[in-house]
């Protein structure tokens, strides 16, 4: 009767865990819009904790960090979204000679197919777009506009005081589960303020590893892919060579959008299904050395996320955050793993048993 009221018990409390976490996932999706921004400013945090440790022997003042910090960030965002309005304007420009070359292959395609149909026979992409509400799509894209800019004010906003505040945030924490211990066993006070720090410092070596390795594959997937599209000739280099570096954080989704734009703009530009697919094999032979060898090799299994979590995770957070859930899956998953891991619960060390690799 016991043995049965223990697995009883154990069951409900791992329902009752798994309707928390169902809870705390909802929160996190109706209130996105201050989340994000938090959650950026902290992997921002992580990402500048190395500068600003080797800065900060030197005596140098926490604000003039911050500073250096913000500037950087802007600079670097700044840069690139000059190159990419830039090379987008350009895009603009020539847009009716890349409609009128896309019609043509939609047409001959047709044709050679034995299509008979005047919608392929004689396709033009300005009917197909007639019916399209453009002061719709200019509203929503000037209200996104908006909103990014309103998200990035938040970021700089928190970044500040994370950068200000984090030691505070870790005294808070180990006084609040910690301090109490003192007083009957100063050893266990010690281990568990141990286990306090080793977690906190695990969290910012995975998340600066991760992101450090990410961003020297992804600058290295993008030169690549801007020196095969040079090679070919491919118009608008730059802005490809972009979205290869900016897609390469998309696991998965990334890499295959990275060969698409490029191939097609390579098709409507050389009308040549042939060389299209040609610059397509290259450049998915370039990210799967990048992806497949390279970033192992530097980065190596360092988080121990089974695949199929890591796909769950990048399904799950890009359903609760939209294209940033994509971008920090992760590394969201990885610092997620690592926290339950130093828990005592054995439901979270089933949690912990499923995430591992």
């Amino acid at each position: 009767m016991n043995e049965g009221k223990l697995k009883f018990t154990g069951s409900t409390s791992f329902f009752i865990d798994a309707i928390g976490i169902v809870v705390i996932f909802m929160v996190l999706k109706e209130l996105q819009s201050i989340f994000i921004p938090l959650l950026i400013a902290y992997f921002l945090f992580f990402v500048f904790s190395p500068l600003n440790a080797f800065l900060g022997k030197y005596k140098i003042p926490l604000s003039a960090l911050v500073i250096l910090d913000l500037l950087i960030i802007i600079f670097l965002f700044g840069g690139i979204t000059s190159v990419i309005i830039d090379s987008f304007s350009r895009f603009a420009e020539q847009l009716p000679q890349y409609e009128l070359k896309f019609n043509n292959i939609v047409s001959s395609t047709a044709l050679s197919l034995g299509v008979k149909d005047p919608k392929f026979t004689n396709f033009q992409v300005a009917k197909m777009l007639k019916d399209i509400d453009l002061g719709l799509i200019a509203g929503n894209l000037f209200s996104s506009t908006f909103s990014f800019l309103g998200t990035l004010l938040f970021v700089i906003f928190f970044f500040i005081f994370v950068v200000t505040g984090q030691q505070n945030i870790y005294n808070a924490i180990s006084n609040r589960y910690y301090k109490k211990k003192q007083s009957n066993n100063s050893s266990s006070l010690q281990q568990s303020e141990n286990i306090l720090k080793n977690t906190f410092k695990e969290i910012t070596d995975q998340v600066q590893r991760y992101v450090i390795t990410k961003f020297l594959t992804s600058v290295l997937n993008g030169l690549s892919v801007g020196i095969i599209l040079w090679i070919f000739r491919v118009d608008f280099l730059l802005v490809w060579a972009a979205f290869a570096f900016l897609l390469n954080f998309i696991p998965v989704v990334g890499s295959i959008i990275a060969v698409a734009l490029p191939a097609l703009m390579a098709l409507v530009q050389f009308e040549s299904v042939s060389y299209a697919l040609l610059i397509a094999l290259i450049v998915i032979v370039v990210q799967n050395i990048i992806g497949n060898f390279l970033e192992p090799k530097i980065f190596g299994n360092k988080l121990g996320l089974n695949p199929l979590v890591i796909l769950l995770s990048l399904l799950l957070w890009g359903y609760i955050w939209g294209i940033v859930g994509i971008l920090l899956s992760i590394p969201l998953t990885a610092i997620i793993k690592i926290i339950i891991s130093r828990s005592d619960s054995p439901n979270l060390n089933l949690l912990n048993d499923f995430m591992s690799s």
